[in-house]
């Protein structure tokens, strides 16, 4: 493809995680399988601990506003101390896991939950994190060229530093200037991209969106931020409207104003 010119008004760069930076088979096969596999097992061993009992506490109020959905699984208050309770209250908080996933939600109750039991695969080693080869070396040359990166992921902050920091290419988090997730608000909504300007400190449009999905370029456009899709082997195909957009296959295409 012909290089993309990054128009001069670029200051900083909006990386979204799957499908851009990162295989979305990364995602789905490995750590959405892990949690799958492994959040019985999980469950059972860190259930009396505060941040299992705080994770669970989300997922119940999440379950609650989830009550009017098909298929939804209600999390009732917990008891503790007895074996049986605790063996019912588990398998109630699993269906409700895996009722989520599979129907694909990005709620904060199931990305917080998610996120720490990747931190134990990260941290043992059992899982790094893949990021394409065009990634680093692109990152690179925009933190020279004095721009800033920053990363607008459904997945937890604490995921995404997780993901990076223990990657396939060592820790990268150094090449971040900050994260974000659906706690600034969902990516498919125009607000949520203004309020990230806000939070950097710049324009709208001095921001580039970097996504391979194209209601979250939709709405970061409406909030004034320009926007490249990132075609990806995997990823969903576009229409031939969408086609017309500016589009990019690595990131080695993307070339700074002057270089």
């Amino acid at each position: 493809m012909v290089p993309t010119a990054v128009p001069p008004a670029i200051k900083v760069f909006l990386l979204d995680i799957e499908g851009t930076t990162t295989p979305i088979s990364f995602v789905k096969d490995v750590l959405f399988s892990y949690v799958k596999e492994h959040v019985k097992g999980y469950l059972h061993a860190h259930w009396h601990e505060k941040e299992c009992q705080e994770d669970v506490e989300l997922l119940r109020k999440q379950a609650k506003d989830d009550k009017q959905l098909d298929g939804a699984v209600l999390i009732p208050e917990l008891c503790s101390g007895e074996n049986a309770d605790k063996e019912q209250a588990i398998k109630t908080v699993i269906n409700n896991i895996l009722w989520q996933m599979s129907q694909d939600r990005k709620t904060t109750a199931l990305k917080q939950l998610q996120g720490h039991m990747w931190k134990e695969a990260y941290v043992r080693g059992e899982v790094k994190g893949e990021v394409y080869e065009d990634v680093v070396p692109a990152i690179k040359e925009w933190k020279k060229a004095g721009k800033k990166v920053y990363i607008y992921s459904s997945g937890s902050v604490e995921a995404q530093k997780l993901l990076f920091g223990y990657s396939v290419e060592g820790d990268l988090l150094k090449l971040f200037d900050g994260h974000f997730d659906t706690k600034i608000g969902s990516k498919v909504e125009m607000e949520s991209y203004r309020r990230i300007a806000q939070d950097i400190g710049c324009s709208t449009d001095n921001i580039l969106f970097l996504t391979d999905v194209i209601k979250e370029a939709r709405a970061a456009e409406q909030a004034g931020v320009q926007v490249t899709l990132v075609v990806r082997p995997g990823n969903a195909e576009l229409t031939e409207e969408e086609m017309s957009r500016s589009i990019i296959t690595t990131f080695a295409e993307l070339a700074l104003s002057g270089q």
